[in-house]
């Protein structure tokens, strides 16, 4: 069952030994002790190494972590990793933020700046990187650029996400739970084999109902007639994963992997609620219920009648490891990805048939990288190649009532018009009135003198990618004992290939009026043309690393790392004189240098670390809806920097109690416009980063007879005060809050059973999780509630 963003536990390096569904999914044997505290393996370098050695801001989880505590959504783990954001809307618009930074855009053309590794292999595309944590291994999330490391998408981060592998032995795994809006979730994992062989078997599937009540279609409420079919409540979920794994062992030292993953979403409708317009018998709180329907005509436009989303993921990867000499192994990963995505919103909050939109979003990749890795005395290394291609389209249909739009968009075109229905109401706002009377319903009726009481108007745009990247990279490290200098370098070569489609009929309100042609949404049709553009880019990006061993305990780093994120050929249309031609925009590369360091420290039962970084932006790339198209358009905003610090810390006080705590204050914002650019970004913080974020707690786990423990595990997380959109506005952001979480239970038999209650949000604290969207861009700002308290009770056993 999700949680909140701000719902999970974060103790940065350790294992947790405690008996939990995790280590049952594990196959692991119950710990004899209470806690384990051996410190976790990471492989962010590409090589083994203990967390307090690698010369990164690093924060690790392993898999009995995640399970022990309920981490098993993207957004429940980022609350408890200091610089860590992310935010989903819903399963097909994740944003991945890091320090500030985020990677949300879906479209196909433009490229990502977090890295989202699966296995190895680079899924940050939007749309397709979302999938399910279940059954893994490890979760590393590795903070500042990392081109050399992780590849060119990792312009200021990456999160790798590496699943658990067969053994050669044979266990299983099943956990089931229950909770309020008839939540239900099913979790499981088997696995067999031999030493030459081994496969694994895990799955999931979650159920919930949405939390906000949409009255859209029932009788009485003022879309009773245009809805057409009942809408399902808003936010929820219905999502399903499975995932095989074959392990192949051709000599003792050697590995072949096949992994295939199958994920499905079929969530109802996010709740996009207007802020300025109430649904029938109600108010604007985006807390309350909402009347979201959509367009009565969305089954010939989008395909699709009901809000929701229908998405479909399938992943595989092929990983094969292998010792060429005593010092030099080699590495293979070939990957290939699939996503298939529609999603249809009602993008203005309310009953009017105003802004319906879906979004329609596939796309595929392949990708291989071979990798070299040498491990000496005194130095360590890897040296490779990657090749990187991907494929993706954006198409976004539009529907709405001709009327109703001209009367409610804010558009400067439309402020004639607008007046004359004024008049006719007596002076009313022709959208929505001071009491909430939906104005706008009636303006077709107006504008036509009764000819017409709703006019359809439907419009599509669709935007393409074609992206491939080439790139070859070394690293190397050379130990003088105390002192570890590391050096590594990526050169990468794109060919990057943007196309362009829109079909954009004229208005007949319009062409009533005498302006025959025009288009509601003032972009130019292509007349059934597909327009394309292409460029080619290359770039060196490189890091640096110092570490020096104060003592066997206590580690300091520095390092410097440079990032870039692509540039972007911003393809549109424009209508001339001559006729319709494509409108070409190149958004410049984004580029970042990364300076800092920090002490990490693992003493008796204590550890702690200390980040401190500054990063210095050029051409800083952020994104806006364009007035009356609804499309979201790529700017360079100029230059920006980025100072931050990030804290964690853990302490076992005695074998039965252990503390934990993580802060970062990170201070984000564009400092100058680009050379004869615009100034309206300048000020504003990057959006969707706090300044100031906390999480801490406490595990308890007491044995209370032969092979029973009783475990507990509060938590609390803090935000300050986030902006969901550039420029900032205090309308859309969110005020600072606290959640509460709550999660405990009772093991048997030595860990093989085990029944957990778990409470999230506790005491319901009322939170948003967006603001602005779409609508915002057409007048009516929307707003999405966080998750409510979410509580229920688990059950786990294992064979």
């Amino acid at each position: 069952m999700p949680m909140p963003r701000t719902t999970s536990l974060a103790i940065a390096t350790m294992l947790i030994g405690t008996s939990s569904t995790a280590a049952l999914a594990q196959g692991t044997a119950p710990a004899d002790t209470v806690f384990t505290t051996a410190p976790i393996v990471v492989t962010a370098q590409k090589r083994e190494e203990a967390i307090t050695d690698v010369p990164l801001t690093v924060t690790a989880y392993s898999g009995d972590t995640l399970e022990n505590i309920g981490i098993d959504e993207f957004d429940e783990l980022s609350a408890f990793v200091p610089g860590l954001n992310i935010q989903e809307q819903s399963a097909n618009n994740p944003g991945f933020v890091i320090r500030g930074i985020t990677s949300d855009s879906g479209s196909a053309q433009i490229a990502p700046r977090v890295t989202i590794y699966y296995n190895g292999i680079d899924v940050s595309r939007s749309r397709g990187s979302y999938f399910d944590l279940f059954d893994i291994e490890r979760i590393e999330v590795v903070k500042g650029p990392q081109a050399t490391l992780f590849g060119t998408a990792a312009t200021i981060g990456a999160i790798s996400v590496v699943t658990a592998r067969p053994t050669p032995d044979l266990s299983a795994a099943f956990s089931a739970s229950y909770g309020n809006y008839d939540a239900i979730e099913f979790n499981g994992m088997i696995n067999g084999g031999s030493d030459d062989i081994a496969g694994r078997l895990a799955f999931v599937y979650k159920e919930r109902d949405g939390y906000i009540r949409n009255i859209a279609g029932e009788p009485g409420t003022a879309s009773e007639q245009t809805v057409g079919i009942d809408q399902d409540d808003l936010n929820g979920i219905e999502q399903f994963g499975i995932r095989g794994s074959l392990r192949i062992f051709p000599t003792d030292d050697s590995t072949i992997d096949l992994i295939l993953t199958y994920e499905q979403q079929r969530n109802s409708g996010t709740a996009f609620k207007s802020g300025s317009i109430p649904p029938t018998g109600g108010d604007t709180s985006p807390f309350s219920f909402a009347e979201l329907g959509g367009s009565p005509f969305s089954e010939t436009v989008l395909g699709i009648r009901e809000l929701g989303l229908e998405r479909e993921v399938f992943d595989a990867n092929l990983t094969f490891n292998a010792p060429i000499t005593d010092t030099l192994s080699i590495t293979s990963i070939t990957g290939y990805r699939r996503f298939d995505s529609l999603e249809t919103f009602d993008a203005d909050g309310s009953a009017l048939f105003y802004l319906e939109f879906a979004e329609d979003a596939q796309g595929e990749q392949m990708s291989h990288e071979t990798r070299v890795t040498y491990d000496g005395d005194m130095f360590r290394g890897f040296a490779g190649f990657n090749i990187f291609h991907e494929e993706g389209t954006q198409r976004v249909p539009f529907s709405t009532d001709e009327g109703t739009y001209i009367a409610c968009a804010p558009f400067g075109a439309f402020a004639p018009i607008q007046a004359n229905l004024s008049a006719a109401l007596g002076g009313a706002n022709p959208c929505v009135a001071a009491d909430g009377t939906l104005n706008a319903a009636n303006a077709t009726a107006l504008l036509t003198g009764g000819t017409a009481t709703v006019l359809p108007y439907q419009s599509v745009f669709e935007n393409g990618g074609k992206n491939s990247s080439y790139s070859v990279f070394a690293d190397g490290t050379l130990d003088l004992g105390d002192l570890e200098l590391t050096a590594g370098l990526r050169y990468v070569y794109e060919e990057r290939r943007s196309s362009y489609s829109a079909t954009q009929p004229g208005s007949v309100i319009f062409a009533g009026l005498g302006a025959p042609g025009v288009s509601l949404l003032g972009a130019a049709d292509t007349n059934g043309g597909t327009f394309a553009a292409e460029d080619e880019f290359d770039a060196w990006l490189p890091r640096f690393n110092v570490l020096y061993r104060i003592t066997d305990q206590v580690n300091v780093y520095a390092t410097v790392s440079r990032g870039r994120r692509a540039p972007v050929i911003d393809l549109s249309a424009l209508a001339t004189p001559a006729g319709i031609v494509p409108d070409v925009t190149l958004v410049a590369a984004e580029r970042v240098w990364n300076y800092e360091g920090g002490v990490k420290a693992d003493i008796d039962g204590f550890f702690g670390s200390i980040g401190v970084f500054y990063q210095d932006y050029s051409n800083f790339q952020t994104s806006f809806f364009e007035e009356g198209t609804g499309q979201i358009v790529p700017v360079n905003a100029g230059e920006a920097s980025n100072f931050g610090v990030e804290i964690e810390a853990a302490y076992q006080i005695i074998p039965e109690v252990r503390l934990f705590a993580n802060y970062a204050y990170i201070d984000a914002e564009i400092d100058a416009p680009a050379t004869g650019g615009a100034t309206q970004f300048v000020g504003s913080r990057f959006r969707l980063q706090p300044e100031h974020s906390a999480s801490g707690g406490a595990q308890f786990n007491v044995g209370i007879a032969d092979g029973t423990e009783f475990f507990l595990t509060p938590t609390v997380t803090y935000q300050s005060r986030v902006f969901f959109e550039v420029p900032n506005t205090p309308l859309t952001s969110e005020d600072g809050y606290v959640l509460a979480n709550l999660r405990g239970g009772v093991s048997f038999d030595d860990g093989r059973y085990e029944i957990v209650g778990f409470a999230r949000n506790l005491f319901d604290e009322e939170y948003l999780i967006d603001a602005g969207n779409t609508g915002g861009a057409f007048g009516t700002p929307t707003f999405i509630a966080g998750e409510p308290a979410l509580y229920g009770i688990e059950v786990g056993m294992r064979f």
